[in-house]
């Protein structure tokens, strides 16, 4: 790969400086100078902003409808699939984000063997060795005789290998610690250099990239922003570390909605999909039981039955308890307060204690409902039919108005056998 040099270009006037400056000389604006990275050989660099390259333009039309056959890689679970939009785009470039340990890696093996022996993939492994690898794999049982594993830091080694072999999938363990053998580039600029090699690189040849990455305490992934904006798309897998259920997210999707989730359940043989998410988070019960509540929590948009559980019991202090997991304990004192003023249930004096089964956490006001329904319950000891959902959103007038995209639940809640009350009674 040839050397770099930094320039500093005027997004107003397009001057050149080899030095960063607030004011441009040439139009006098502030602030309008942008780092670039060019080659110092002139033309035909991976990297260079102003080489003039031989390119054949196309039509849009000459394309077809091919995409559907052609250019996605379409042997994933169905989970997979739900977010990325139909599979992975041949040529894309996958920023796949999460904290340590939250199971990126072993996701991303899940990934390879769904692929057969039709797709050859490369795994640069920069963090662990190819042993440990492959004891994972093992414990996973996973066999991936068509991955090849190549152990190294540095972008040169990755396209040495990509000219040798061709590749249907490339993925790289992980971004932050890819480097280049240049010592003279800056870290920042070292990862727009490789982002912008591995984007001219991939695309013409069709391999699909994928870059895992490590999440800050802010919840972002590390590195520049600027990362999130050359790539194709950057997925989010989240969860709680005590929960074996996980949540693939996508916040940008050239080839797909943003608005779909992905759910996975952790085990010892690995991240397995969930395939019936309506199910899997409520614990078996009769057909009514004291104290709980089913309703309908939309995780971006896609609708899951959750099960909201409450006890309240007389406080033998002065000052009484309030305890949730999984729920908001701002939003429960709101609850509390509405109860008390327009609908007679007064927990002034009860300790109370909320649960939201399956480790989820809720942060959809569609299900203020169910959770005043599991209080009433408890405080009354009247059960609540497990064949009805409470959807609906509290307001401090004490109005139940309805939940956002009602609609669209009550049509899921109603297609799954399930009646849907927006009213408290």
């Amino acid at each position: 790969m040839a050397k770099v040099k930094t320039q500093y270009v005027c997004t107003n006037c397009d001057k050149v400086e080899y030095s960063w400056m607030g004011q441009c000389l040439s139009c006098n604006e502030w602030n309008t100078f942008e780092e670039k990275l060019v080659s110092k050989s002139g033309a035909g660099s991976l990297v260079s902003g102003k080489a003039v390259l031989s390119k054949t333009v196309r039509k849009i039309s000459e394309l077809g409808c091919q995409e559907k056959t052609n250019f996605r890689i379409k042997n994933f679970s169905y989970e997979i699939d739900r977010v990325l939009g139909g599979g992975f785009f041949k040529g894309g470039l996958y920023l796949f984000g999460g904290e340590p340990g939250i199971g990126k890696s072993t996701l991303c093996l899940e990934i390879l063997k769904f692929l057969n022996n039709n797709y050859k993939s490369l795994y640069l492994a920069g963090e662990e060795s190819v042993e440990q690898i492959a004891s994972r794999s093992n414990r996973l049982g996973t066999k991936l005789d068509n991955v090849d594993f190549l152990e190294s830091m540095y972008i040169e080694h990755i396209l040495t290998q990509l000219e040798k072999t061709k590749y249907n999938v490339l993925i790289i363990d992980s971004i932050q610690v890819l480097k280049s053998l240049d010592p003279g580039m800056s870290k920042t600029s070292n990862y727009r250099l490789i982002c912008e090699t591995l984007i001219e690189k991939v695309k013409p040849l069709g391999v699909t990239c994928i870059l895992i990455g490590h999440v800050t305490k802010e919840g972002e992934i590390a590195g520049p922003k600027m990362l999130e904006h050359m790539v194709d798309v950057v997925l989010y897998l989240e969860g709680d570390r005590v929960s074996p259920y996980r949540f693939l997210k996508s916040v940008k999707n050239r080839f797909g909605p943003t608005n779909e989730v992905g759910i996975f359940k952790m085990d010892s043989s690995g991240l397995k999909p969930v395939e019936d998410a309506t199910k899997e988070f409520l614990e078996d019960h009769e057909t009514s039981v004291i104290g709980a509540a089913l309703g309908c929590m939309l995780s971006e948009s896609r609708p899951i039955i959750v099960e909201i559980q409450a006890l309240c019991v007389r406080s033998n202090f002065g000052y009484p308890k309030r305890s949730t997991v999984g729920f908001d304990l701002n939003r429960l004192n709101m609850l509390l307060a509405v109860l008390q003023k327009y609908h007679g249930v007064d927990l002034s004096e009860f300790d109370v204690y909320v649960n939201v089964t399956g480790g989820l956490k809720i942060k959809d006001t569609g299900c203020d409902l169910s959770l005043m329904m599991a209080l009433k319950s408890s405080f009354s000891k009247q059960a609540n039919k497990f064949d009805t959902i409470f959807m609906g959103e509290c307001s401090l007038t004490g109005k139940i108005k309805p939940a956002f995209l009602f609609e669209d639940r009550s049509k899921e809640m109603k297609r799954l056998g399930y009646k849907v009350i927006s009213n408290f009674n």
